[in-house]
């Protein structure tokens, strides 16, 4: 007899749930099981925990998800039981300002920082703290902690420090923990904001500062350093003009950090822009790791999230151009290859191919955010056809959102690398570089077009554009030559620090649709151990969630009345905590499907995200008139109080 095949039942979710339960099931099911599609369109609201007078900075579940620590700017740390909705334990920090950031030690042990600069470590049930460290200047926004060695702990402060404590040992401000001193590198104004430890190779250390560079440190080759000397009385002020600020921006005196021992990323349309600080300001706000420590997920102020593969990262596409490097070949005199024959495209699946027909249609009705939508769902069923990336690029550029014409480019490179010969692509190529003002490129791009495409050379099309860029190069060079090298004069970082930004490697892939430029804690998280999707607050007060594979949103829920910063997921289970400038905490979890619409979900997501683009463009003023009416009539006029930026 063969073997029996198993029921339809049976290769599903239901499947899955009885195999766990007879013990079947591995780790692989299990990743399957903590996060689905269908779990996520049912997620709404399922209680509120209030306890706390303030907003709600930061949230840590513990190790098995049965106790949810959260901490505010009324220096409390309230431990919430989950399951029971019941206060635990109502902890007096300590701290006299605001609290941003709580961890778990152990089952016993919580670690906390605040605005007060400084550090805490201490024993839920009371006793003697551990740690009380002021070694930091300036508030701490971040701590980070490895997930198998309670004893280390790491802050990243607002003076630019990145300290380590060892519990294991007494401590003392003059102790040698520095681990990184941003202010050597980036100058006077370095801010470190946030900090992770890679949860498989605990020696990574991601930092984010107020740039748009997240730096990758190797904790192996850094030799821990001293604070510089101290004073008293006002020391905080003092210090940070005089002491630690004198050799600000001129590298690190003892050549602590080797440059083997870090790597950046950034977003490569920001990394390659020549002025760095352009309106609005940058600021990395989260960063965090995958479960299996390969990628870095990135929530940036003042534009999107973003994803880096650490293992696997390129350098931004205008640098490897491909294009670029042909045609000067080509001028030199130097033989040329033959192109490639491009691997045969096979025929779309039919759904597929009805998802990019309907896209066609929007762009040519000018619903561009939409057919941007339906392009992602397309790709993410067949990410090998050339059409569908050009397509979409010609979506990207009409649509025009921050880092759209960037992404635009990148799509018609993959287009070009899968179908050498398709023609669009490479127009659309040189016009989005020139959108890009990247005028040299563009000019080296449509020289390999008019070469590669003889019979198109001629077009009106390809004629409008090369007086562009005509006009853009003399324009270039006569800047050029009325300002020589004043970048370089105005440069305040050190050579270091400008050598590693210039190799800044580029992100795999983005999310957008929420905003982030009123508060500097806002977070992002992979949902489930597979990363399957991702999830982050808005300063609309929406909490919007990410399919991972397509960058589509699939939910949008009203998550507090000013702003959601905080979203994290429980450990083993289709649970969220969320929290804001509110003084409660959340959960949400997949209702039944009872046909109750859930109050909280917000129906017209695209729109919520085409206003949230429209506010992180505007100024400061205009955004927080945005933020105060966003909720209608109902919201409050006045600005809360306890902002966290």
């Amino acid at each position: 007899m063969g073997r029996r095949e198993e029921p339809a039942w049976a290769k599903g979710t239901v499947g899955l749930l009885a195999a766990r339960e007879r013990g079947y099931v591995d780790r692989q099911f299990q990743n399957r099981l903590t996060v689905t599609r269908s779990m996520i369109d049912r997620l709404g609201l399922e209680t509120e925990l209030n306890g706390h007078m303030g907003c709600v900075n930061c949230l840590e579940w513990n190790h098995d998800g049965s106790v949810l620590a959260s901490a505010s700017d009324d220096l409390h740390v309230i431990l919430w039981d989950p399951y029971r909705y019941k206060q635990l334990h109502n902890i007096a920090t300590g701290h006299t300002g605001n609290i941003f950031s709580v961890k778990f030690l152990s089952p016993d042990l919580i670690a906390t920082c605040a605005a007060d600069g400084t550090v805490r470590a201490r024993s839920i049930c009371g006793g003697a703290p551990l740690l009380e460290c002021s070694c930091h200047c300036g508030r701490v926004k971040r701590l980070a902690v490895a997930p198998h060695n309670p004893h280390l702990i790491w802050s990243a402060g607002e003076d630019g420090l990145i300290l380590q404590h060892d519990l294991r040992t007494s401590h003392r401000c003059t102790s040698a923990n520095v681990l990184v001193n941003l202010l050597n590198h980036l100058g006077r104004y370095a801010e470190a904001k946030c900090v992770s430890v890679n949860p498989r190779r605990p020696y990574q250390l991601a930092v984010g500062a107020n740039d748009l560079y997240v730096r990758l440190y190797d904790t192996r080759m850094i030799k821990l350093s001293k604070l510089q000397v101290q004073s008293a009385g006002t020391r905080v002020a003092w210090e940070r003009a005089n002491v630690r600020c004198a050799r600000a921006g001129a590298g690190d005196p003892d050549m602590n950090i080797p440059r083997a021992a870090v790597t950046y990323y950034a977003p490569g349309h920001l990394s390659i822009e020549p002025n760095e600080h352009n309106f609005p300001k940058k600021a990395t706000t989260y960063v965090a790791f995958s479960h299996d420590g390969n990628e870095l997920l990135v929530n940036l102020g003042s534009e999107q999230i973003y994803l880096f593969d650490i293992n696997q990262g390129r350098r931004p596409v205008l640098v490897e151009s491909f294009i670029i490097q042909h045609n000067h070949a080509y001028r030199a005199g130097e033989a040329r290859d033959p192109s490639p024959e491009p691997e045969p495209q096979q025929p779309l699946p039919e759904s597929v191919r009805a998802l990019k027909e309907r896209a066609n249609e929007l762009v040519n009705a000018g619903n561009y955010a939409t057919a941007v939508e339906l392009y992602n769902a397309a790709l993410g069923a067949c990410p090998n056809h050339a059409i569908l990336y050009s397509n979409r690029a010609a979506a990207l550029m009409r649509r025009g959102w921050s880092g759209d014409t960037y992404a635009a480019i990148k799509d018609c490179y993959r287009a070009i690398k899968l179908d050498s010969g398709h023609v669009k692509s490479h127009f659309r190529l040189a016009k989005g570089l020139m959108d890009l003002k990247r005028a040299r490129e563009a000019h080296e791009c449509l020289l390999y077009f008019k070469d590669k495409f003889p019979r198109h050379a001629s077009s009106h099309a390809v004629f409008l554009l090369q007086k562009d860029i005509n006009v853009a190069l003399d324009t270039v060079e006569t800047q050029a030559d009325e300002a020589p090298g004043e970048a370089e004069e105005n440069q305040p970082t050190s050579l270091l620090e400008r050598q590693l930004r210039a190799a800044a490697l580029d992100y795999s892939q983005r999310f957008l649709g929420h905003c982030n430029t009123t508060t500097d804690i806002k977070e992002a998280s992979f949902l489930g151990p597979d990363a399957n999707y991702i999830a982050a607050g808005s300063d609309d007060g929406s909490m919007f969630i990410w399919c991972r594979r397509t960058g589509n949103i699939v939910r949008c829920l009203r998550g507090d009345e000013s702003i959601v910063n905080c979203v994290q997921l429980h450990p083993a289970a289709c649970l969220l905590a969320t929290s804001g400038i509110e003084p409660c905490v959340r959960l949400w979890s997949p209702r039944p499907e009872d046909g109750v619409e859930e109050p909280r979900v917000v129906l017209d997501s695209g729109s919520a995200a085409h206003e949230n683009q429209r506010r992180m463009r505007s100024d400061p003023f205009e955004a927080m008139l945005l933020n105060i009416s966003f909720a209608g009539a109902d919201r409050d006029l006045h600005s809360p109080a306890c902002r966290a930026s």
